[in-house]
């Protein structure tokens, strides 16, 4: 019998969609049980609180992303020993910067919330889910080097196993310190955080039981091998970079939104969810893209990375078509999924074409990012975040805005995230196609 020829892109991508999606369950869940409390109060400390972590741990994304184009490549070498070295300065760091955060927690909680400007009332109920959450820090940072060593291994069903695993035990710990034991946002943070240590452990048990052997091959001064330190904190230090531009960018685009009125907030609070859906799929792409990319610079298989990165760029396409035709033809009908408002669904009409255009315009920048990564480009990503927010972004909204207004936002918003698509195409002859 002859045997089943995998697609080794859909077998990395879709078990990466599903965890992605299976991720804003969670926040639903925990709004949904503070929004059953006696006030507004404990649901809007939730909102407060999660922002804050969002941000947080969104800048120390580069965990992930560094330990999976770095553990993709030693795997194609089949450098064993470089492997466990990789996660060994992973789970280092993860580590270095949660006893950090730990350390920080008032001074960092004290300025989100003044940064953000919720009510006093608000404030203290937030401050308790935040004092309580921050001390997941350890498994929640550990997590991103456990998840990005299994992409770099090329196998992304643990990851999904374990994301799984975290939410679900997320939800049912919730709905047990909530509605059983009576407690409110303290009670979604304990919640929150037990599940992120189950998740922790497991993933870690998982880890070394499938490497037991590889971990012989250890020791603690390869681990600070000069080259390769510098090459890490490098890697990491760009993609750093190009995640805290990122979160200015669409930090930005939020406060500016506020500025234009509580409509036009609600409005595009509403839109953005449409694009934030698309990113769980496109994501997943770009995910294969760093293992695909990272296994084959390492095994020298440089002839192979134009047919491969032209296949991923047509799964990319093929994803983001349907996208734009659904928020095209049924965008009115989601908007009013999201919401029953009849006057906010009305305001939102004349910005659909910006929602039904980002899938095609955007997945091109999803992609390279992840060929970027699995190369172990990062300086390069940083440049083109650095040329997109600066030089495209913010010129174009003081240009575009008081003329246009809303539209105005939504456009500089759409050539930010094509010209960073464009100016990593341009430059991967450089980077990638050496």
């Amino acid at each position: 019998m002859q045997k089943k020829v995998k697609n080794p892109i859909l077998k990395l991508a879709l078990p990466n969609i599903l965890s992605n999606i299976s991720v804003p369950l969670v926040g639903m869940v925990d709004l949904a049980l503070m929004g059953h409390m006696d006030s507004e109060i404990h649901l809007n400390a939730i909102a407060i609180g999660g922002s804050i972590f969002s941000f947080i741990y969104m800048s120390f994304g580069f965990l992930r992303m560094s330990t999976t184009g770095f553990v993709a490549q030693a795997h194609g070498q089949k450098n064993y020993a470089q492997i466990v070295q990789v996660f060994s300065r992973s789970i280092f760091v993860a580590f270095s910067v949660a006893l950090l955060l730990v350390s920080l927690q008032i001074p960092i909680g004290n300025i989100g919330l003044l940064l953000l400007g919720a009510s006093d009332a608000v404030n203290t109920e937030a401050l308790k889910y935040f004092h309580i959450r921050i001390f997941a820090a350890p498994a929640t940072l550990g997590l991103y080097a456990i998840m990005g060593w299994f992409i770099g291994r090329q196998d992304t069903k643990t990851p999904l196993y374990l994301a799984l695993l975290i939410n679900i035990g997320n939800i049912l710990f919730n709905l047990l310190f909530v509605f059983v034991l009576d407690m409110k946002s303290e009670g979604v943070a304990w919640g929150t955080l037990i599940a992120q240590y189950i998740g922790f452990s497991t993933g870690i048990y998982i880890l070394i039981k499938r490497s037991r052997s590889l971990w012989a091959k250890w020791n603690w001064t390869d681990m600070w091998e000069a080259s390769e330190i510098k090459k890490f904190f490098g890697v990491n230090r760009d993609i750093f970079i190009r995640t805290i531009l990122l979160l200015v960018s669409l930090t930005f685009f939020t406060a500016s939104s506020a500025r234009m009125g509580e409509e036009t907030l609600a409005i595009n609070t509403l839109l953005f969810q449409f694009f934030l859906f698309f990113t769980y799929f496109i994501d997943g792409f770009a995910n294969a893209a760093e293992a695909l990319v990272g296994k084959n610079i390492g095994e020298d298989k440089s002839a192979n990375l134009k047919p491969l990165v032209y296949k991923i760029f047509s799964w990319g396409l093929f994803i983001s078509l349907p996208f734009s035709i659904l928020y095209f033809i049924f965008g009115t009908h989601i908007m009013g999924i999201l919401t029953d408002l009849p006057y906010l669904i009305a305001a939102a009409q004349p910005y659909f074409i910006w929602i039904g255009l980002i899938p095609l315009i955007s997945f091109a920048a999803f992609i390279w990012d992840g060929v970027y990564i699995g190369a172990t480009q990062a300086a390069a990503m940083r440049n083109s975040m650095v040329i997109s927010t600066i030089f495209v972004f913010f010129p174009l909204f003081y240009l575009l805005q008081p003329i246009w207004g809303n539209h105005g936002l939504w456009m500089a918003f759409n050539a930010f995230l094509l010209s960073r698509g464009l100016f990593l195409h341009i430059i991967s002859k450089k980077y990638i196609f050496k």
